[in-house]
């Protein structure tokens, strides 16, 4: 039972980076204090709430179910203690390590570019970046292993977000069909024509993600045909590569050069884009680092 002197905030603190970060060790580094220290924080509000919140698993700890649901509440809670406290004190410095799971365009296209003024305008706000498809990155959002997710969509497969989620739009791109170079001497008008003369031809979609595979069998299916998906390549530069060996063809950002080799198509009636997005859990944004990140990225020119 919790006492009824309340809960230290500073131990609540401690438990939701614990939640966010896996470890005591990870959790002492980024507050700057002792394991031991963080070990007894811990057990300290165990005994205020009245519950147990950390089971050793192995070598570390992880959070028992009602550390898990504490964790959430911690969340919110000291969400709104930080917004109060910048209200009053607008000019208090951002503080913490932003874990970002991204695909590698949008890294090198919108968080690459922030990364310079991060250092030198907020350098007690750090990244932590890891590249991954969309579906992964959810997956890491959905387990609070990240705080921030970049991850995209098409016009012609868009992807539902989770109502625990909150997505904010960044940028969008049209891709082409990449087939090689000296394959066509004219340029169909329109997608399903494009599409049609290259019925017969193998088609390579993305490995770890299936939109741009919904993308092709949509646009094939308006010229009337199923597309014989043969290869499948998470790198563009591959998809290039194999478009170059004659093994396939396959959608391509039209705003990005190409090998040699490859010729892009235009999509148009109806155009393949891809969209990108800022994803974040429900509630989380209001944390200042995140905020900070979000309104950096927003700054960005689409």
């Amino acid at each position: 039972m919790m006492n009824n002197r309340g809960v230290d905030l500073r131990r609540l603190r401690l438990l939701r980076e614990l939640a966010r970060l896996g470890s005591m060790r990870e959790v002492a580094d980024e507050l700057g204090v002792t394991t031991s220290t963080v070990s007894q924080q811990l057990a300290a509000l165990s005994r205020e709430v009245g519950a147990t919140l950390i089971e050793p698993q192995g070598r570390r700890v992880r959070l028992t179910p009602a550390g898990r649901r504490l964790a959430e509440h911690a969340v919110t809670i000291l969400d709104a203690v930080e917004v109060a406290r910048l209200d009053l004190d607008p000019r208090a410095e951002p503080v913490g390590t932003v874990r970002v799971a991204g695909f590698a365009t949008a890294v090198r296209r919108s968080l690459l570019p922030v990364t310079a003024d991060l250092a030198a305008r907020h350098p007690q706000v750090r990244l932590r970046i890891h590249e991954h498809e969309p579906a992964e990155a959810f997956a890491l959002l959905a387990t609070d292993d990240v705080d921030l997710a970049l991850t995209y969509d098409y016009n012609l497969a868009p992807a539902p977000v989770d109502r625990t989620l909150e997505a904010i739009p960044l940028w969008s791109a049209p891709w082409s069909l990449g087939v090689p170079a000296d394959d066509v001497p004219d340029v169909p008008d329109n997608a399903a024509a494009v599409f049609d003369r290259f019925r017969d031809r193998g088609w390579i979609v993305n490995s770890r993600y299936t939109a741009d595979e919904v993308v092709v069998r949509t646009i094939a299916s308006m010229a009337d045909f199923e597309p014989r998906i043969e290869h499948r390549a998470d790198s563009l530069e591959l998809v290039q590569d194999l478009i170059v060996a004659g093994l396939g063809v396959g959608l391509l950002p039209a705003d990005q050069p190409t090998a040699p080799g490859v010729r892009l198509l235009p999509l148009t009636g109806p155009e393949a884009r891809l969209r990108s997005y800022a994803v974040t859990r429900r509630g989380r944004a209001a944390w200042p680092p995140l905020a900070l990140i979000l309104d950096l990225l927003a700054a960005v020119p689409a």
